[in-house]
C-alpha cells in the first residue's frame, strides 16, 4: 500500500458530510478544519508504538500550527506511566498529556488520580462503548486468531478461546508480548485465576514460542503452526504488502480472546491547549490515516475500520472496563509461576 504523507492528509483530506448518528451522546468526527488552532507549549510522553505512524499524525499537527511547540518524551509504556506517578508523588509535573500504546499504563495512571476529566462534547465523539471520563481511547486493537488458511479452515477453530487447548491444532504464540500479557489478564478477570492457570499450562505444553507476534502470524503463514495469537493488525499488514498470503483471521465471542484494547490518551493538566490537542486525535483524517495506514481500528464515530477487518458492530468482544488491565502484576507472578516467562 502507498503511503500518504500524514501532513498532507491533515490539509487535504476530503471533508464530505458525514451522515448524522444520533443515539445518546454521540457525535460524529469532526474534521480539523472545524477545531481551534493550537497556541503555547505542551509535553507529551508517549509510549513507543506503530512504526512511527504515531510520530506522523504529531509532525502534522505540528506542521498545522506554527505557533505550537510540542516536546515528546518517548519510552516504553509502562515506564512512562510508571515515570509519571514517581514524579507526581515527588510534586513533579512534567508531562501535560500521555499517549499510551496500551490502557493498562493509562489505567496506572488514571488510578493515581492523575487524569482530568474531559469535556462532553470530546467524549462524544468516540463510539459509546469505549467512553470515559477522564480518558480517552483512541484507535483499537482486537486480539484475533490468525491460521493458515491452507492446512486448516475456519470451522476447525473454535469460537471459545477457553477450549482452544483442547484442539489438535499446532499453536504459535509470544507470551512476553505485552498485548499477549493484557490478554491473559482480562482471561484472569473474566474466567478467574485457576481456570486461566490451566489454560496457560495446556497451552505452554504444545504451542510454539515466537519474540513477537509478528512474528506468530509469519510462522503461521509459513506453515509452521495451523493457528496463533495476535493482535489483529499484524496479519492485515502482512497482507497488505503480500496479498497471496496464506494466512486469515478468525474470531472468538464474547471471551478474552476478542478482547478489543486500545491506545489511549489522558490529560494531567486542565490547560485549554491541552484538551484541544487531544481533540486533533479523533478527527476524521487523524482516524482515518491510522486506519489506513496502522490498520488500527478508528474509535472516532463514523470511520471505516481498516479494510480486511470486520467492523466493531460485526464483533463479539467482551465487556470489560480497560483500565482493569492495570492488574498485571498478578498475570506476570502466575505466567512466570508456571514457567511462560
Amino acid at each position: 500500500m502507498l503511503r500518504r504523507s500524514a501532513t498532507k492528509l491533515l490539509v487535504t483530506c476530503g471533508i464530505s458530510p458525514w451522515s448524522t448518528f444520533v443515539a445518546g451522546q454521540v457525535q460524529p468526527a469532526v474534521t480539523v478544519d472545524n477545531l481551534p488552532n493550537l497556541e503555547g507549549e505542551l509535553t507529551l510522553y508517549l509510549g513507543r508504538g506503530e512504526g512511527g505512524l504515531y510520530e506522523n499524525v504529531l509532525k502534522a499537527i505540528g506542521d498545522r500550527n506554527p505557533d505550537f511547540k510540542l516536546n515528546i518524551r518517548r519510552g516504553p509504556t509502562a515506564a512512562l506511566a510508571n515515570a509519571i506517578v514517581a514524579e507526581s508523588r515527588a510534586g513533579i509535573y512534567q508531562a501535560d498529556l500521555f499517549w499510551a500504546v496500551d490502557t493498562g499504563a493509562i489505567g496506572l495512571v488514571a488510578g493515581q488520580g492523575l487524569a482530568h476529566s474531559l469535556p462532553a462534547d470530546l467524549v462524544s465523539q468516540v463510539r459509546p462503548e469505549f467512553q470515559y471520563k477522564n480518558w480517552l481511547p483512541v484507535t483499537g486493537r482486537v486480539r484475533t486468531i490468525p491460521f493458515n488458511n491452507q492446512n486448516v479452515t475456519i470451522d476447525q477453530i473454535t469460537s471459545d478461546i477457553m477450549s482452544l487447548p483442547e484442539t489438535s491444532l499446532r499453536i504459535g504464540w509470544a507470551p512476553e508480548y505485552a498485548s499477549f500479557q493484557s490478554f491473559i489478564t482480562a482471561m484472569r478477570i473474566l474466567e478467574g485465576e485457576r481456570a486461566t492457570k490451566d489454560w496457560l499450562e495446556k497451552i505452554n505444553r504444545k504451542a510454539k514460542k515466537y519474540a513477537g507476534e509478528l512474528g506468530v502470524v509469519m510462522g503461521v503463514e509459513r506453515g509452521e503452526v495451523d493457528i496463533g495469537f495476535a493482535n489483529h493488525y499484524y496479519t492485515l499488514r502482512l497482507k497488505s504488502g503480500k496479498p497471496d498470503a496464506q494466512v486469515d483471521l478468525a474470531f472468538t465471542q464474547g471471551d478474552a480472546g476478542c478482547l478489543v484494547n486500545a491506545s489511549g490518551i489522558l490529560a494531567i493538566n486542565e490547560n485549554e491547549t491541552t484538551v484541544n490537542f487531544i481533540r486533533y486525535l479523533f478527527t476524521k483524517e487523524v482516524q482515518t490515516y491510522l486506519s489506513e495506514e496502522a490498520f488500527e481500528i478508528p474509535l472516532a464515530y463514523g470511520v471505516a475500520a481498516p479494510p480486511g477487518l470486520p467492523s466493531l458492530e460485526d464483533l463479539s468482544p467482551p465487556e470489560l472496563d480497560l483500565t482493569k488491565l492495570a492488574d498485571l502484576r498478578p498475570t506476570l507472578d502466575l505466567m512466570r509461576e508456571i514457567r511462560v516467562l
